[in-house]
């Protein structure tokens, strides 16, 4: 294989721009390539971002409850990440509408570019969904849907790393589950040809892959391995593959942006984190004595409660970071292009 375009790379700190402001939760992001970016925003839709900065709020009705939470307390800030709509996970519709997988209201929807927003799916099987965390569209049109855990309030299944997570997705047969039984499944993604799907175990916490098998009677996933470390050294959340195969990956609360090798090595590309506040969170996560008040000790500046990473511009070499605390995202060049993400029909 030819030399990683990683070798020898970090993000520089005096390189690092913004983009938006006084965003709200700008938790997942979707880049199109004429530069216009789409942010997850907690007021109940997602916020439009124009290449020359212009923004744009989407929705039917905007939600001020984040915005205006106390943060002065760990109960009020439980609330804050617990309560209400929480716009999470985007994805494109083949049509451009955007897939919206809502962390809040327990629901997968779809929302047109005016504000129009309808649910898809609240339940499965006759239940409840649970916690809809991240969702992806396939080359062949499927939806994927990953829940991170049917535990409320979330944040005890984070803390006691309850494995009850599951993948599942819709195609000719409906909606249906595919794979369990994670710890607290966060993003996934699909390599270059689509043979496997890599899942995010937030509180694993590592990355799993699983194989997608076609058979008549429908997709299924199989060969389940760990990709990489068995510990991340930090709570991944979102990933997303570069043209090269290196799979880049924040770690939420250290604050810390990694990329795992084809051949399963970690490198460190930013570290946001405090190093002390970073090494006792840890300490107190490997031994299941996490509480809220710990997770707001852990917080960087640059993208706090760093969430995910996306590829975009042109090129597909600025890199934005999507966050949970953040009011405005960051971006960078990347020395290697983003692998090219499933997007709508639109014009070429």
């Amino acid at each position: 294989m030819s030399r990683n375009p990683l070798d020898g790379f970090t993000v520089d700190r005096d390189r690092i721009g913004t983009i938006g402001r006084d965003l709200q939760r700008p938790e997942c992001i979707l880049a199109e390539r004429d530069g216009t970016l789409w942010a997850a925003d907690a007021r109940g839709g997602v916020t439009r971002i124009a290449a020359d900065g212009r923004q744009h709020f989407i929705a039917q009705r905007a939600d001020a409850r984040f915005a205006t939470a106390d943060q002065a307390t760990a109960g009020a800030l439980e609330a804050k990440f617990t309560q209400g709509t929480l716009p999470n996970g985007l994805a494109f519709a083949r049509n451009g509408d955007i897939l919206i997988s809502n962390f809040g209201t327990d629901l997968l929807e779809v929302m047109t570019r005016d504000g129009e927003v309808r649910t898809l799916y609240d339940t499965i099987d006759g239940q409840p969904i649970g916690k809809v965390n991240f969702v992806l569209r396939d080359s062949r049109d499927r939806i994927w849907l990953t829940v991170s855990t049917r535990v409320n309030p979330w944040t005890e299944a984070a803390a006691r790393r309850v494995r009850d997570g599951y993948i599942a997705v819709v195609d000719q047969n409906g909606l249906r589950v595919v794979a369990e039984g994670f710890a607290f499944t966060n993003e996934i993604r699909f390599d270059a040809n689509e043979d496997w799907l890599y899942i995010v175990e937030t509180t694993g916490p590592h990355i799993t892959r699983m194989r997608m098998v076609e058979d008549p009677a429908g997709v299924r996933l199989t060969d389940r391995e760990i990709f990489g470390p068995t510990h991340l050294g930090g709570c991944p959340d979102g990933i997303a593959f570069d043209a090269f195969g290196n799979l880049w990956c924040t770690l939420i609360m250290v604050d810390r942006l990694v990329a795992i090798t084809p051949e399963g090595e970690l490198r460190v590309l930013l570290d946001d984190g405090d190093p002390e506040i970073s090494r006792a969170y840890m300490a107190k996560f490997d031994a299941g004595t996490i509480t809220i008040d710990d997770m707001m000790q852990a917080q960087g500046t640059i993208a706090p409660w760093m969430a995910s990473v996306t590829f975009g511009g042109p090129d597909l070499q600025t890199v934005y970071l999507g966050s949970l605390r953040g009011t405005t995202i960051p971006f960078f060049r990347a020395p290697v292009a983003g692998l090219p993400m499933i997007h709508w029909n639109e014009p070429r």
